[in-house]
C-alpha cells in the first residue's frame, strides 16, 4: 500500500498568521473591494447615524461585506453572517468581527437609495484607472424573478367571487349575533373575532381590486393609443393608394379589468412577464447599459414593463446624467426588442448613433452578404432608413456582432455564475436598489479582473 501521501493529522493544532493582513493573497478580490470602498465618499451614510445607544458597525465594514457577498454569490443576510465565521475573505472584510443578519439586512434596506451615487463614484474610479472611457454602449434587459409566491396571487375573477362569499358570511354572522343576544346557548364561536377576520380580508381584497382596476386603466390607455395609431395608418394608406387596406380591421380595446388580471399580495408591484421557452413568471425587467470596451455596467434600472422597447428613453436619460469626465456615449447598440422610430430619433437627439436591429439577424450568412456594401443613400433620408443602411455596412455588422459578446455575458455571469436569479427584496423601489447593488458587485468583480 502506497504511503506517498501528504501528512494528514486532524489533531494537529493549526495557527493562522498573527496579522489578518497575511490571511489573503495580495491580489485577492476581497482586498480589492476594501480598497475601492476606502476611496468612496461614505460621509452621507455615516452622518445618518445618530450616535446614540450601543456602538454600530461602520459602513466601511458593512458596505464591502455586501459588495463582496454579491460579487461571490452570497446574497442572503443569514449566509453573509455565517460567512464571517467560515470564510477567511469575509473575516478579512469584517476585521474578524461578526455582524448579525439583522444588522446586515437593516443596513441594506436603510441605505438602498445611497447606492446610486456610489455606483457613479466607482465608475469615476474606473476612469481614473484608465479602464473606462465612454464611447460605444450596448443596452439589454433580463427578467429577474420577483420575491413573491404564486399562491398569494389574487385574480379579478377570484377576488370578486371571494368578496361576495365573505360579505354573505358577514351577514350570516350578524344574524347569528342577533340570535345569540336572545339565547343563552353558546356554540363556542367568537362572533366578534370571526367578523374582524372577514372584515380584514375584505379590506385586503378591496385594495387588491383597486390596484387591478388602476392597472386596467393604464393598459386601456396604452391599447387605445396603439389602436388609434393603427387606424390612422390604415386611413392614411387608403387615402394614398385609393385602396382599402388588407388584413383584419383592428378591434377597439375594451375598458376595465378582465377575469385573469391579477395582483400579488406579497409584492403587488411585480408583473407577469414572458420568459424563454414560452412560459411566464412573476418578475421585474432588469436593464443594463454596458460599455463595450470594458464590459462595465454604466447605467442600470428596473422596469415593470415586459417590453424592452419602452426602456430606451429611461436608459438615455440615465446616461445623460453621468459625469462629463467619463466621456460621451457616441453609439448605442441594441437588439430588435428596442426598435421603434421614436427610439431612433431619441438617440439622434442626444447625438448618439443608434444601431438597433430592426429584425432578428439570420445566421450562416454567405460570404457575399458578409463582405458586401450597400448602395449609398440619397440626401435627406429619414433617421430609420439611415440606421438600416448603417446596419448593412461591414462596419455596422461588425459592431452589432460585438453586442453578443459584451452585454449578454454580463447577464450570463450574474445569473449562472453568481447565481442571482431572484430579488430578495420586494417593491419596485427596493428592487431598483438591489439591482444597483448587483451592478456595483459586477463592476467591482470586472474591474478587479481588468487591473490585476
Amino acid at each position: 500500500m502506497s504511503s506517498n501521501f501528504v501528512n494528514m493529522d486532524r489533531g494537529t493544532i493549526y495557527l493562522l498568521p498573527p496579522s489578518i493582513q497575511d490571511w489573503l493573497p495580495k491580489d485577492h478580490l476581497a482586498r480589492f473591494v476594501v480598497e475601492i470602498v476606502s476611496q468612496l465618499n461614505l460621509r452621507p451614510l455615516k452622518d445618518d447615524y445618530a450616535g446614540r445607544g450601543s456602538k454600530a458597525y461602520s459602513p466601511e465594514i458593512l458596505l464591502p461585506l455586501l459588495f463582496y457577498g454579491y460579487a461571490t454569490g452570497v446574497f442572503a443576510s443569514r449566509k453573509l453572517e455565517r460567512a464571517t465565521y467560515d470564510s477567511v475573505a469575509f473575516r478579512y472584510i469584517t476585521v474578524n468581527t461578526h455582524p448579525d443578519h439583522d444588522t446586515i439586512s437593516t443596513f441594506r434596506k436603510r441605505f438602498l437609495n445611497e447606492l446610486k451615487p456610489l455606483f457613479v463614484q466607482i465608475l469615476q474610479i474606473a476612469h481614473e484607472m484608465n479602464v473606462l472611457n465612454l464611447g460605444k454602449v450596448s443596452l439589454d434587459g433580463t427578467k429577474v424573478k420577483a420575491n413573491a409566491s404564486k399562491h398569494h396571487a389574487l385574480s379579478w375573477e377570484h377576488a370578486c367571487k371571494l368578496e361576495k362569499q365573505l360579505k354573505a358570511e358577514v351577514e350570516e354572522l350578524l344574524r347569528k349575533a342577533e340570535e345569540a343576544d336572545k339565547s343563552t346557548d353558546s356554540d363556542g364561536m367568537s362572533i366578534p373575532e370571526e367578523l374582524s377576520r372577514r372584515e380584514d380580508r375584505l379590506s385586503v381584497i378591496a385594495e387588491a381590486k383597486a390596484e387591478i382596476e388602476r392597472r386596467a386603466v393604464e393598459r386601456h390607455a396604452r391599447e387605445k393609443e396603439s389602436y388609434e395609431k393603427k387606424m390612422a395608418d390604415r386611413k392614411e394608406k387608403e387615402q394614398r393608394t385609393g385602396k382599402k387596406p388588407g388584413g383584419k380591421t383592428p378591434t377597439p380595446p375594451q375598458p376595465g379589468p378582465v377575469k385573469n388580471d391579477q395582483v400579488n399580495l406579497t409584492d403587488p408591484e411585480y408583473r407577469i412577464m414572458p420568459k424563454s421557452g414560452g412560459s411566464f413568471e412573476q418578475a421585474y425587467n432588469a436593464q443594463a447599459s454596458v460599455d463595450m470596451e470594458s464590459m462595465l455596467i454604466v447605467e442600470n434600472h428596473v422596469s415593470q414593463q415586459p417590453n424592452d422597447k419602452q426602456e430606451m428613453k429611461t436608459a438615455l436619460q440615465e446616461i445623460e446624467t453621468l459625469p462629463e469626465e467619463l466621456g460621451k456615449v457616441d453609439t448605442m447598440v441594441t437588439d430588435a426588442g428596442y426598435f421603434s422610430g421614436a427610439n431612433v430619433v431619441s438617440c439622434e437627439e442626444q447625438q448618439i448613433v443608434p444601431l438597433i436591429a430592426t429584425e432578428r439577424q439570420k445566421h450562416n450568412q454567405t460570404f457575399q452578404e458578409r463582405f458586401s456594401e450597400p448602395e449609398p443613400l440619397p440626401e435627406n433620408t429619414d433617421p430609420v432608413t439611415k440606421m438600416k443602411h448603417r446596419l448593412k455596412t461591414q462596419e455596422g455588422r461588425k459592431l452589432y456582432a460585438k453586442r453578443k459578446c459584451t452585454i449578454e455575458p454580463v447577464f450570463g455571469i450574474i445569473k449562472a455564475v453568481l447565481g442571482f436569479r431572484q430579488f430578495l427584496l420586494r417593491g419596485l423601489q427596493s428592487v431598483q436598489g438591489e439591482w444597483n447593488l448587483v451592478s456595483i458587485a459586477w463592476n467591482l468583480k470586472r474591474l478587479h479582473v481588468l487591473t490585476t
